[in-house]
């Protein structure tokens, strides 16, 4: 598979002398649904910036389709269409004006067949003659797909689409996405509902302080990074964990009537046959026992966890 996005050592240094990139590379193929993740503050919406041509790096260089988006700026802005954070619609102006004047900013020719069909799919056909004050925060939201939609883009930015809107609205939204995937739309998305980059997502990203710390395969990111957890379910609760059984990662859950196990799924040898034998043998009873996979929240916070844990002693080695 080819890459649509080509980003190369791409630096973002502002005034204050806050680096918020450093050095970031990441190529995003065409077609794919890619989901960065990354806290507050780490860089997400200013990378995405940066690709779609509205901040300057300091350094780097981001190609679109081939085409350089400083010296290229028009060609490659063209492929682009960003669903940013924020609200940004004129409040007095119609639905359908709104997304007939974003079509014809790119220089595309008028189809309102097109269009009816976009704002059709996002439940706004209803509304397209309403001012855009008018509307709630979830149609409103919807309109910036809309626009973001008109100039029929390769690429779909989505910075934080979800924030704030009803469920309602959120699973329209997905369901749009793929079918957007389906016509060959390559969607790169920003959330902070894990629960939805494990649900859409072909390859995850993680950011972190400005830094590109991790890009995957979700399956395969899962595979590798995740656990599994063996939970028992006692007759008798206990007060702590036997001490026979100290060498095994156990914990004590439910007021003592549920020992979890923690292992890694991808080695050899799980060791829950052993746990077992040695839990009959202290005379533990068990009544129920299941098993569990570790969700891309817990992959992504162990991450960042792991990262910043790296990162105190030397930290503190420069600050003495």
């Amino acid at each position: 598979m080819d890459n649509i996005i080509a980003v190369e050592n791409l630096t973002k240094t502002y005034a204050s002398g806050f680096q918020a990139l450093k050095g970031v590379s990441l190529h995003i193929r065409r077609g794919e649904i890619f989901a960065l993740l990354g806290p507050n503050g780490a860089g997400k919406t200013t990378l995405i910036s940066i690709v779609c041509g509205l901040v300057n790096p300091s350094s780097g260089q981001v190609l679109v389709d081939g085409f350089d988006n400083r010296r290229q700026y028009r060609q490659a802005r063209q492929l682009i269409g960003l669903v940013p954070q924020e609200l940004t619609n004129n409040m007095f102006d119609s639905v359908w004006s709104t997304v007939r004047l974003s079509r014809g900013l790119f220089g595309k020719p008028s189809n309102d067949a097109l269009l009816e069909q976009i704002l059709r799919e996002l439940s706004l056909w209803d509304k397209r003659d309403e001012r855009i004050m008018d509307l709630s925060g979830g149609m409103k939201r919807r309109v910036l797909i809309a626009k973001a939609l008109a100039h029929e883009p390769e690429v779909l930015f989505l910075d934080e689409p979800t924030a704030g809107v009803d469920v309602a609205l959120r699973r329209d939204m997905w369901n749009m996405v793929r079918r957007l995937q389906q016509r060959g739309v390559t969607i790169i998305l920003t959330t902070h509902y894990i629960e939805e980059a494990e649900e859409m997502a072909d390859r995850i990203g993680v950011i972190r302080q400005g830094e590109l710390i991790l890009t995957e395969d979700k399956d395969s990111l899962m595979r590798q990074l995740g656990t599994r957890q063996l939970t028992l379910q006692l007759q008798q609760p206990l007060q702590a964990v036997p001490s026979a059984l100290s060498h095994y990662p156990l914990t004590l859950a439910e007021q003592g009537f549920a020992l979890i196990y923690t292992f890694d799924a991808q080695a050899e040898q799980s060791g829950i046959a052993e746990l077992l034998r040695s839990v009959d043998q202290l005379g533990i009873e068990v009544r129920d026992l299941h098993s569990s996979q570790s969700s891309l929240e817990d992959i992504f916070v162990g991450l960042v966890h792991n990262r910043e844990k790296a990162e105190q002693p030397a930290a503190a080695g420069e600050s003495a």
